[in-house]
Formats: structure tokens, C-alpha cells, sequence
């Protein structure tokens, strides 16, 4: 199989989980990119397709969206994206896959972490937070579901309304790496074939939003993730050795 088949594969089951419970998918992607490409192109890549799949995800339940609340977010990712830019210049990319992988695990495993993330009651800090530090390990969603999950009380809003704040960081991070790197130019069929599969799954996944036994699978995505995360760690190590 090649590794456009596979990664579009990928990015429908990927884009078909976060429609269904409005997180995770991003995350599973971002820690499956790194066995199939560079190093320097995993975030890049991973930014164009999750915006994909979350402006579809969020086109498709565009009526639960909360507009009120992304005037302030907005602001607060420009802010993010402009601060954070500067920081990652002068990043080795090499190292950004353990960066990822200590992210996922400490936001999955460390209580004292997912607390400290969830302390960000302001959608302007969130906005920021969010959009900048997903330029360095590239998803952030939780950050933004604490706060909406507190807000808001129907899950298809807050599914809806994450899928914009993601879209909006997303569109933020795409112009900082096309200036930073050739590499995210020279994939852009692979890009084309990711986004066209991150669409369909937002679609049929948006459907079944209400069949399925979320906390099944939630627990089943929180382990697959953990051993991705390690993996990614311990490639990083093995390269840097």
C-alpha cells in the first residue's frame, strides 16, 4: 500500500472519530503521521488536513454552532499564532515528535496536567494557547473543550463549536508554515488525498454521532494513543542516540 492509500485511510477513520465525540481524531492523527513522514512535515500536514475535517465537521452541524463565542477566540489565536511563530523559527523539528508525544501522554495520564490546561477560563488565553502551541505540537483541541464543555450543555454544540475554534487555529497555523518550509509545497497530492478522506469521514461520522457507545471508544482511543506516544518518544530517542 502506499503511503498516500494509507494515510488517507487514516485521515477518514481519524476525521470519523472526531465527528462522532468531538475529540481524538486530531490527536490519533498526529501520532500516526511520524511513522510515515518527515519529521519536518507532520505538523504542516496534519494542519491542512484537520482543517478539513474540522470545517466539514462543523459545515455539517453548522446549526449548533455558538457564534457568540468566536469573536473572542479569534483574536486570541491571531495573537497565539504571531507569538508562537517566532518560537518555532528557531525549533528543530527533529525533536517535535517527542514534544507531541510528552503532550499526549501528560494530557491523557497526568491529572495535575490536564488540570492546569483546563485553568484557562478566558476564550481569548484559550485562543492563543491553542492556535500558538498547536504550531509546536500541533493539536490542541482539549484546551478548548474544557472551557466549551463547562459553557455549553448540548454535545452536538459542543462538538460543533470546537470543530470552528479548530478550523479558525488551523487557518491561523497554515500561513507560518508555508513560509517556513518547501516541504509542505511539495506534498500537496498526498495533502489533496488526505483532505478529500478527512470530508467523507466528517460526513458519514457526523451521522452516527448519536449511534454510537462513545465511552467504549473513548477508551480504546486513550491506550492506541498512549502507545503512539510512546513510539514516538522512543523513535526520537533511538535517532537522537
Amino acid at each position: 500500500m502506499s503511503t498516500a492509500l494509507i494515510l488517507g485511510i487514516t485521515a477518514f477513520f481519524t476525521s470519523l472519530i472526531a465527528a462522532i465525540i468531538g475529540f481524538g481524531g486530531g490527536m490519533l492523527l498526529i501520532a500516526i503521521l511520524p511513522i510515515f513522514i518527515a519529521p519536518a512535515l507532520v505538523i504542516p500536514l496534519h494542519g491542512v488536513t484537520q482543517l478539513a475535517s474540522n470545517a466539514s465537521r462543523a459545515t455539517f452541524s453548522w446549526r449548533f454552532v455558538q457564534w457568540a463565542l468566536l469573536p473572542p477566540f479569534l483574536a486570541g489565536s491571531i495573537i497565539g499564532s504571531l507569538l508562537f511563530g517566532v518560537i518555532l523559527l528557531g525549533l528543530p523539528t527533529t525533536y517535535i515528535p517527542c514534544a507531541i508525544g510528552l503532550y499526549l501522554l501528560l494530557n491523557l495520564w497526568c491529572p495535575p496536567f490536564t488540570r492546569f490546561i483546563s485553568q484557562f477560563d478566558s476564550f481569548y488565553l484559550i485562543g492563543a494557547l491553542q492556535t500558538g502551541l498547536g504550531l509546536i505540537v500541533g493539536t490542541t483541541g482539549p484546551l478548548s473543550l474544557s472551557k466549551l464543555t463547562k459553557t455549553l450543555h448540548s454535545k452536538d454544540e459542543i462538538v460543533a463549536t470546537s470543530a470552528v475554534f479548530m478550523t479558525i487555529s488551523h487557518i491561523a497555523k497554515i500561513p507560518v508554515f508555508m513560509l517556513i518550509t518547501h516541504l509542505l509545497w511539495q506534498s500537496m497530492s498526498l495533502a489533496a488525498v488526505m483532505v478529500s478522506c478527512a470530508i467523507i469521514g466528517s460526513f458519514i461520522g457526523t451521522r452516527l454521532r448519536l449511534k454510537t457507545n462513545n465511552t467504549a471508544l473513548i477508551a480504546v482511543i486513550k491506550w492506541l494513543l498512549s502507545l503512539l506516544a510512546l513510539n514516538m518518544i522512543y523513535s526520537t530517542i533511538v535517532r537522537f542516540f
